[in-house]
């Protein structure tokens, strides 16, 4: 397979050749062009959390501007330069993507999955983690919740509603996590560093380190 020989090693999952495989095919069809893939895959590789993290601390700060992300967040992102439709500047599939914000709250805590393959809102949060993409976390967060955010070190009283949403080709999903108190008066972009990839997932809670204040 010319897969096979892109890789350029032995040990290849059968995701990556599948990955290889449709890529080839989509060029040969016409579908996109290797200068395509080129740009998207070196704008997809620069890419990182911070664009989250820069909509989290707005909404944290911004009472209406929150209201606008909750309603609309593909368009509340332009609003920070991240525009769903047009990434790269080229036309993408992301075209026909729509992102939602779930905001948590002390009755609620969402966390975001994609079960059938590894759909991720990366113009928002980069490149997926290894673990976000395995079987064992797709298949299991949607039967037990609970039990693998507790993996994660996060332990919820049987009162909180933990809701798992499920990304696909036309939904990405981001998680807004709660401010945590004693932050008031602090900056966006003091607000910014404690929020992590990970709490926009839902795996974790931002955390503040008051010993270094």
């Amino acid at each position: 397979l010319a897969a096979h020989a892109a890789i350029g090693s032995e040990d290849v999952s059968e995701f990556e050749i599948l990955e290889l495989t449709v890529r080839e095919l989509s060029i040969e069809k016409g579908l996109f062009s290797q200068e395509d893939h080129r740009r998207f895959a070196e704008w997809a590789d620069n890419v990182g959390p911070h664009g989250g993290s820069k909509l989290v601390a707005k909404a944290w700060t911004d009472a209406d501007f929150k209201a606008r992300l909750l309603a609309d967040g593909t368009e509340a992102c332009k609003e920070v330069g991240i525009d769903w439709r047009d990434p790269t500047g080229e036309g993408t599939p992301s075209d026909y993507t729509y992102f939602y914000v779930l905001e948590n709250t002390p009755q609620v805590h969402n966390v975001i999955v994609c079960t059938l393959c590894s759909c991720y809102p990366r113009p928002v949060l980069g490149m997926s983690p290894d673990w976000y993409r395995t079987p064992n976390y797709r298949r299991r967060l949607v039967r037990w919740p609970r039990e693998v955010l507790a993996e994660f070190g996060l332990h919820f009283p049987s009162d909180v509603d933990v809701r798992v949403h499920d990304s696909n080709q036309k939904s990405r999903f981001m998680v807004m996590p709660m401010r945590p108190e004693g932050t008031e008066g602090w900056s966006e972009e003091q607000l910014a560093k404690i929020i992590t990839r990970d709490t926009m997932i839902g795996v974790a809670l931002p955390q503040v380190d008051w010993t270094a204040s």
